[in-house]
């Protein structure tokens, strides 16, 4: 964050490559739903329970078959881009947690889904 009128932090910098980061990764993630026929129905997925407000990174719906229904999912999208891969992971599992409870409650047959790197993936899960 940068404050008008006082100095240019150091940390700005960094700060705007990591959202850039996050950025891509969140366009990835987008691009690669999007070629599996989703159609992006939220682009942040607003929930609130109980006070709560809860933001889901995505939310995609897909046609089947008219036999199957309608699949939906919600997916969260962590970059595991902090000096802690241990804090991202509990970060990660922690958010999940709530999220998918929040969907219970808000949105039933919406399933969630977490993208991670495939680095983070092999470390932890």
């Amino acid at each position: 964050m940068v404050v008008l009128g006082f100095p240019k932090p150091r940390f700005a910098v960094a700060e705007y490559q990591l959202a850039k980061q996050k950025d891509k990764f969140h366009a990835v993630v987008r691009i690669a739903l999007e070629k599996e026929e989703w159609q992006i129905t939220d682009d942040l997925l607003l929930l609130e329970v109980g006070g709560t407000k809860f933001e889901i990174d995505l939310g995609a719906e897909q046609l089947l078959a008219a036999e199957r229904g309608e699949e939906k999912i919600a997916v969260e999208i962590k970059t595991f881009l902090s000096d802690s891969p241990l804090t991202d992971y509990h970060n990660a599992l922690g958010q999940f947690l709530n999220y998918r409870l929040a969907l219970e409650i808000c949105y039933p047959k919406r399933i969630l889904y977490l993208a991670i790197p495939v680095v983070a993936y092999d470390t932890f899960f």
